[in-house]
C-alpha cells in the first residue's frame, strides 16, 4: 500500500496539470454550440434539411473560386455550416444555410472554439499531442483505480465537500480522495472514451471481444471504386436526393469532395438510431456523373464498430440533452480540481512526510544573585 501511495502521488504530481487542462477544456467544449449561438450571426437559425435548401447551399459553396474540401452541415443546435479547406492549412469558415460566408479564418487562433479543441484533442502538437493525450487518459484511469484502493481504508472518514475545508495539506488530500471517489464513474467514462478515440490500439483491444480489428477496419473502409473527374455543374439536388432516398428519414450531415483524382464524392448521414452527431451511414457518388456507386448502413456495421461509434457522443455529451451536458461538465471540472490540487500538494511537499514542527528554543536558566546585607 505504501508503494502504491507513492506511485499515485508522484505520477499525479507530474501529470496532474495536464489532466486538469484536458478536464477544463473538455468542460468548456461541451457548451460549444451554445457559445456559437450567442456570438455568431445565424448560429441560432432553425435547421433546414430539405433537398432544395441543401443543394442550393452546396452549389453556391462549391462554386466559389477558393472552394472548401468539405462541409459539415447545420445541426439542430447550430444553424451554421462549417467549411474545411484542403491541405494542411488552418483555413476554415462558417456559412449560413443559404451558403453565404458569415465568418472565415486562416488561423486556429482566430476562433476560440477552434484553438480550444486543438488544445483539448491535440495539445497544439498534432498527431503527437493526440497520442500524449490518449496516454494521459490511460494514466487518469490508473489514478481512479489506485485512488479507490487508497481511499478504501479511510472510507469511514468520507465527507461530501465541493472544496477543502481548509488550505492545509491534510485537508486537501482528504478532499482529493473523497471527491475522486464521488466522481469516479464519470471520470472512468470520460477518460476511457477519450483514450479510445486517441489510441487506436486501446480501442481495438476493448472491442476485440465483440469484433476483431480486421473485421472493423474492413467495415469502415471506403469502397475501392474509381471515380471520374469532378464535374463543374454537378447536380447537387440529384446527389443529395439519392442519399436521402437510400436512407429515408436520415439527417444529411456532411458533404465532401474527392480528396484526390479518382476518389469519390462522399455524403455522411445520421439515422435516428445513431448517437454520433455526424453519423456513420455513408453514400458515395461518382464525381463525374453524380450517380451513387456505394452506400454503407451504420446500423448494419459489426457490434464492435457500433460500440466505437458511441465513444465521441458519450465523451462530448452529444446525447442526453442538457442534463447529460451538465453531467459531463461536472466531470471535466472535477478532473480540473483533482489534477490541480494534486500538483499543488505534491510540489508543496514531494516527500509526503509530515513536516516536523520546530521546537521552541529553551529559555536559559538564570541563577538568582545572592542577597547581601
Amino acid at each position: 500500500m505504501k508503494t502504491l501511495r507513492l506511485l499515485h502521488r508522484w505520477a499525479g504530481g507530474l501529470i496532474g496539470l495536464l489532466l486538469a487542462v484536458l478536464g477544463f477544456t473538455g468542460a468548456l467544449l461541451v457548451h460549444e454550440d451554445a457559445f456559437l449561438r450567442a456570438t455568431v450571426p445565424h448560429a441560432a437559425d432553425v435547421q433546414r434539411q430539405d433537398t432544395a435548401t441543401l443543394a442550393a447551399a452546396a452549389t453556391r459553396i462549391f462554386a466559389a473560386q477558393d472552394r472548401p474540401r468539405s462541409i459539415v452541415l447545420a445541426s439542430e443546435r447550430k444553424g451554421l455550416h462549417k467549411l474545411s479547406y484542403p491541405g494542411e492549412t488552418q483555413k476554415g469558415a462558417y456559412a449560413d444555410q443559404d451558403g453565404a460566408i458569415i465568418q472565415a479564418w486562416t488561423s486556429n487562433w482566430a476562433r476560440p472554439e477552434i484553438w480550444l479543441f486543438d488544445l483539448h484533442h491535440h495539445l497544439f502538437a498534432g498527431d503527437t499531442g493526440e497520442i500524449v493525450g490518449g496516454i494521459a487518459g490511460l494514466a487518469g484511469l490508473c489514478f481512479v483505480v489506485t485512488g479507490l484502493i487508497l481511499w478504501w481504508p479511510t472510507r469511514r472518514m468520507f465527507h461530501l465537500r465541493l472544496w477543502p475545508r481548509m488550505a492545509k495539506r491534510a485537508a486537501i488530500v482528504h478532499h482529493h480522495r473523497d471527491l475522486g471517489v464521488l466522481v469516479a464513474p464519470l471520470l472512468i467514462l470520460s477518460l476511457a472514451t477519450g483514450a479510445t478515440m486517441n489510441l487506436k490500439w486501446f480501442s481495438q483491444a476493448l472491442r476485440a471481444p465483440f469484433t476483431s480489428p480486421a473485421v472493423m477496419e474492413k467495415a469502415a473502409a471506403a469502397p475501392k471504386i474509381k471515380g471520374g473527374k469532378l464535374a463543374r455543374d454537378l447536380d447537387w439536388a440529384a446527389v443529395i436526393g439519392q442519399a436521402q432516398a437510400r436512407f429515408p428519414g436520415a439527417e444529411v450531415r456532411t458533404i465532401a469532395l474527392p480528396a484526390k483524382t479518382g476518389s469519390l464524392v462522399a455524403i455522411r448521414l445520421r439515422q435516428q438510431a445513431e448517437w454520433l452527431p455526424n453519423g456513420r451511414s455513408m453514400a458515395w457518388f461518382d464525381p463525374a456523373t453524380g450517380k451513387m456507386v456505394a452506400a454503407r448502413d451504420a446500423q448494419a456495421m459489426p457490434l464492435g464498430s457500433r460500440i466505437t461509434n458511441a465513444d465521441f457522443p458519450l465523451h462530448a455529451a452529444k446525447v442526453g440533452g442538457l442534463a447529460y451536458r451538465l453531467v459531463m461538465t461536472v466531470s471535466g471540472l472535477a478532473l480540473t480540481l483533482l489534477g490541480t490540487l494534486a500538483v499543488v500538494t505534491f510540489w508543496g511537499n514531494p516527500s509526503g512526510l509530515p513536516k516536523r514542527r520546530k521546537k521552541p528554543a529553551a529559555k536559559a536558566k538564570t541563577t538568582p544573585e545572592p542577597v547581601t546585607a
